[in-house]
């Protein structure tokens, strides 16, 4: 990017000289600096430079109710007046985590009305580990150890949930644990063959039991997935993943945590993914549009089940400083009701995601386009070189370049391999889903002829 501002170049160097950046390459990063985003309003950022973009992925997947609410501002400063920070360890709580917990059981699935708070999804998943495993061993079964993922799932960057994830970048880099497994995903566009949709949704999720049986159903703990794979390409499973799935976990003794870190507070036009796909979690591990991101927190929802399990066994000997902080309680119990009230879900099943789908299925007519999929407020584009055959260009980095070109044109558009994929703040209206297709276009053009 070309740097008008001078302040610009002061934060660039400050980047450089003192900050290790998350998931960056860091020798690139130096070489060319980061770009310094300074403001934003509903689903609008502002860079350094004064370049308005329009912000695609919501953040991380998280500003669920759009950027500059004063009621959360409002919420987070009149809680740090009267309660700035207080620990809910050693039997002591207060009132914002408290209520903050009833108001997420009372969205959550039937059955599930107990919530162990944490900083963020990575610790909600760290819980997870700990919790199930602890589970097993109070019913008697502690050899019942085994917790089993899907390749390209996404749970997290801790050690354990990079672990539980099935990224092999993370496990590269000492992301890795014993006890833990990992399945196919369901990725038709990518890994299906010659198969269709449906059948390999079948056979994905034959997976399960085939990887159940192989390690001894007495010693797996539990299948963690997410409903939608997102941090792995908006990955939307065929339409006969999640029966075949169910009907797997009713055969066996193992639970089933759902990872509703994005897909969770709205984003598929219902509360949570797994009420839009019927499922029956155990676990449901919740971050990201709890607070909209205005605020870290995460957790975990727990079927009453496995609470009344766990409310028998004495001291359960983990948590962190700031679970259930009060600040992000206000904050998130104020999201929640702004979601409420507003009716933001509703209006998204009926209206915005629905405009969206289409809209963006407009774009399958374009030469590098070989497959638009997408699902309530999340959507993927692949980029090919042949829609037939489904053939990438290999070596290209062809997501990279459209990213970069996504970026100088006012569009955050993530690039996951070959595949851009968006998921817009929840209260995108459709004028401004116009602007986004429109600038998405504009960008796969560009992309097209850069490959020329």
């Amino acid at each position: 990017m070309s740097v008008k501002n001078p302040q610009t170049r002061e934060w660039q160097d400050l980047s450089r000289d003192h900050h290790l950046a998350p998931f960056s390459d860091y020798k690139q990063l130096k070489e060319k600096g980061p770009r310094i985003i300074t403001k934003a309003k509903g689903v609008h950022l502002w860079d350094s430079e004064g370049n308005k973009i329009l912000d695609g992925m919501a953040g991380l997947w998280c500003v669920a109710v759009g950027y500059g609410r004063e009621e959360l501002a409002e919420a987070a400063a009149s809680q740090m007046r009267e309660l700035p920070y207080y620990n809910l360890f050693f039997q002591t709580a207060h009132p914002p985590a408290l209520e903050l917990a009833r108001a997420i059981t009372e969205v959550a699935p039937a059955g599930m009305s107990h919530v162990f708070f944490t900083g963020s999804g990575s610790e909600g998943n760290d819980t997870n580990l700990r919790m199930v495993r602890h589970y097993w061993a109070l019913k008697g079964k502690p050899q019942k150890q085994v917790i089993i993922g899907r390749v390209n799932g996404y749970h997290g960057s801790t050690v354990a949930g990079a672990a539980l994830g099935g990224m092999s970048g993370m496990h590269e880099q000492g992301g890795t644990l014993p006890g833990i497994v990992h399945i196919a995903q369901p990725y038709w566009f990518g890994e299906g063959g010659d198969m269709t949709p449906d059948a390999f949704g079948v056979w994905a999720a034959e997976q399960l039991e085939k990887k159940i049986l192989e390690v001894g159903e007495d010693n797996v703990a539990a299948f963690i997935a997410e409903p939608i794979q997102g941090a792995g390409g908006v990955i939307i499973p065929p339409e006969t993943y999640w029966p075949k799935i169910k009907e797997i976990l009713a055969k066996y003794e193992i639970l089933f945590i759902a990872d509703e870190v994005i897909c969770g507070f709205g984003r598929t036009g219902q509360w949570f993914g797994t009420d839009y796909y019927g499922l029956k979690p155990d676990l449901m591990t919740i971050a990201k549009g709890l607070t909209s991101g205005y605020i870290p927190m995460g957790g975990v929802i727990v079927r009453d089940e496995v609470a009344a399990v766990l409310s028998e066994g004495g001291d359960f000997n983990h948590g962190f400083t700031y679970s259930g902080h009060p600040v992000a309680a206000a904050v998130a119990l104020e999201n929640l009701r702004i979601l409420r009230d507003e009716k933001i879900i509703e209006r998204v099943q009926a209206e915005t995601a629905p405009y969206l789908q289409k809209r963006l299925r407009e774009l399958n007519d374009h030469p590098l386009v070989g497959e638009v999929r997408g699902l309530g407020m999340l959507g993927a584009i692949e980029l090919v070189k042949d829609k037939t055959t489904r053939t990438r260009y290999e070596g290209k980095g062809v997501g990279m370049i459209c990213r970069q070109f996504c970026f100088d044109n006012g569009l955050i558009m993530r690039a996951v391999g070959d595949t851009m994929i968006i998921a817009p703040p929840l209260v995108i209206t459709c004028e401004e889903i116009d602007e986004l297709v429109e600038k998405a276009r504009k960008c796969l053009d560009l992309t097209l002829e850069a490959l020329k």
